[in-house]
């Protein structure tokens, strides 16, 4: 058999036994969790238009994306993300009424990441998004219930770093910066690159004094104490209410009692377009990047038909899975198994047992002696 049929291409894998097992108890906690704030369960299809997704990407991300043909003609790509796709079904038939909607949902990804990135290319998805709700309490919810569900999985050393994407979009209007030009500074301060940032501001003939301030973004870091740093930098009105906001926000989160998992990062930036407010990302040991990702997106559901605000989050359920492993952190999934042994004489004995035990919930596996 030839040895292609025998592995798995890149960036993707097989699981199987004791992860497959862990994998699955985990993903059913964090849904049981989920569901115990109000969220009901939302299926969206693993395909869709590439419109649904065209204007909420990068550009140059777009080459990252699944896409092919169907036969008449249209483009269609395996979704990136779930976000856009809950929008659009959202947008068409969850929101006439005006009350807030609460869904969950769990399913895979795809990026046609490069192979050096050393990421896979399909990863298991489940979050939440909370739509038709613009108060700050929505975004303590949406944040409280991440850090209830990274706890219900058994991690529990892990820090929610918290930003505001109008705080660096003030920033950007303050100075002049066209939209095309804000895009081109984000993809390379996302990217840690901000040698690059500057010399993009200085082609553009930004003034030095935004230039240095939109590269201190990344100092503005810490506990509620970095929030009052950062709002004497700003005049503009958008960065000031971004900060006002994440200051009430943190009131709210004291409310919930999950403070000391959080922290602020004005800096947080996302290569996804729809981000109009709060964000956040989860972060533990033992992974190179962040395990969960949020934020607002307030103008995101408008583009498929229905204006509404919303939040939401994603947790990456393969990069839990490898914190927890990594932290020898336990998953209790209660899947033991009961071993009953027969022999060609005793096996209707043995499948009566076997039975018995079945009927009363054991996991039982009848085994030759």
């Amino acid at each position: 058999m030839s040895k292609v049929l025998l592995h798995t291409p890149d960036g993707v894998r097989d699981i199987y036994g004791k992860e497959c097992i862990d994998r699955n108890a985990v993903i059913n906690n964090i849904h049981n969790k989920m569901k115990s704030f109000g969220y009901a369960e939302i299926e969206t299809p693993t395909f869709e238009f590439f419109d649904v997704f065209a204007e909420e990407i990068n550009a140059s991300d777009t080459k990252e994306l699944y896409k092919f043909f169907d036969k008449e003609g249209n483009t269609l790509v395996l979704r990136p993300d779930f976000t856009p796709s809950i929008a659009r079904c959202a947008s068409k038939v969850m929101l006439e009424n005006g009350n807030p909607i609460r869904v969950c949902y769990e399913g895979n990804t795809f990026l046609n990441v490069s192979n050096l990135q050393g990421k896979l290319k399909e990863n298991c998805n489940i979050g939440v998004e909370l739509m038709n709700d613009s108060s700050v309490y929505a975004d303590a919810e949406a944040i409280a219930l991440l850090i209830e569900a990274l706890k219900s999985s058994g991690l529990q050393d892990f820090q929610v770093s918290v930003g505001d994407a109008d705080y660096y979009k003030g920033l950007c209007e303050e100075a002049g910066i066209t939209p095309e030009t804000e895009e081109e500074i984000r993809e390379q301060i996302i990217g840690k690159n901000y040698f690059a940032a500057e010399s993009i501001m200085r082609e553009k003939n930004i003034p030095e004094k935004y230039s240095d301030l939109i590269i201190k973004v990344s100092e503005f870091i810490g506990s509620d104490d970095a929030l009052d740093k950062a709002i004497s930098q700003v005049k503009n009105d958008r960065s000031i209410a971004a900060v006002n906001r994440l200051k009430e926000l943190y009131k709210v989160l004291t409310l919930y009692g999950v403070e000391k998992y959080v922290s602020f990062d004005l800096s947080i930036l996302s290569r996804f377009n729809y981000y109009t407010g709060v964000i956040f990302s989860a972060y533990t040991y033992g992974v190179g990047d962040a395990i969960a990702k949020g934020g607002r997106y307030d103008n995101l559901l408008g583009k498929y038909g229905k204006d509404a605000p919303a939040i939401g989050f994603s947790i990456v359920i393969d990069d839990l899975m490898s914190a927890l492993y990594r932290q020898g952190i336990k998953v209790e999934n209660g899947e033991e198994v009961e071993t009953v042994t027969y022999t060609k004489e005793t096996f209707e004995a043995a499948l009566k047992k076997a039975r018995e035990l079945r009927e009363s919930g054991k996991n039982v596996v009848l085994k030759a002696e």
